[in-house]
C-alpha cells in the first residue's frame, strides 16, 4: 500500500511540474518577424520570391543609430534577413540562381549597397563574411513624404518583374528584380 501511495504521489508531482513548465511562453518580440512575398496576391500559389525579416522600430532613435552609415547592417532586427528566390532572377543587374540568401545592406547618404550572401541563419551582422557574398549592388537612396516608424520591406510590380522596396523613417531604397 505504501508503495502505491508513493508512486501515485510521484506521478501527481510529475504531472504538476510538466503542466507548470508547459505554460512558460516568452513575451512579445520587440522587433517582430515579418514576411513579404511576390506576387503579393494570396490567391497565387506560384510565388517568385519571399523575404523574412525582423521589423525594428525607431522609438525616438535616429535611423543612423540603428543602421549606421557605411557599416554592414543585417537589414532588419535580430537574425539577418533571408530572401528566397523560387526561380532564377536578375537582382539589380546581377544574375542570381534560385535559392535562399541572407540580405545585408550598407546604408549610405546618397546610395545603399545591397548584398546577397550565401551564409544563412546568422544573428545580426556580427559574423558577416564578405567572401560568402553572391552579389553586391548599389542603389540610390530615395526618400518618402511620410516617416515609417517600423522598418518595412514590400514588393511592387515593375516591368518584367518587381521592385523590392525597403523603407524606414523617410528613407526609401528600391532594388529592381527581373524574372
Amino acid at each position: 500500500m505504501k508503495r502505491i501511495f508513493t508512486l501515485s504521489t510521484f506521478m501527481f508531482a510529475l504531472v504538476l511540474t510538466t503542466v507548470a513548465t508547459a505554460q512558460d511562453f516568452s513575451g512579445m518580440d520587440k522587433s517582430p518577424m515579418d514576411m513579404a512575398a511576390y506576387p503579393t496576391d494570396y490567391k497565387i500559389s506560384d510565388k517568385s520570391m519571399r523575404i523574412i525579416y525582423g521589423r525594428p522600430q525607431l522609438k525616438g532613435r535616429s535611423l543612423d543609430e540603428l543602421a549606421p552609415t557605411g557599416k554592414v547592417w543585417r537589414t532588419g532586427a535580430n537574425e539577418a534577413a533571408e530572401i528566397t528566390f523560387y526561380k532564377d532572377v536578375n537582382f539589380g543587374g546581377k544574375d542570381i540562381k534560385a535559392g535562399t540568401y541572407s540580405l545585408f545592406t550598407i546604408p549610405g547618404k546618397d546610395e545603399w549597397t545591397v548584398i546577397l550572401n550565401k551564409n544563412l541563419n546568422q544573428w545580426g551582422s556580427y559574423f558577416y563574411d564578405e567572401s560568402a557574398d553572391v552579389a553586391r549592388i548599389t542603389v540610390p537612396n530615395g526618400s518618402g513624404a511620410s516617416s515609417l516608424e517600423e522598418f518595412s520591406i514590400a514588393f511592387k510590380d515593375a516591368k518584367d518583374g518587381a521592385e523590392m522596396i525597403m523603407g524606414w523613417d523617410k528613407t526609401r531604397v528600391s532594388v529592381p528584380i527581373t524574372m
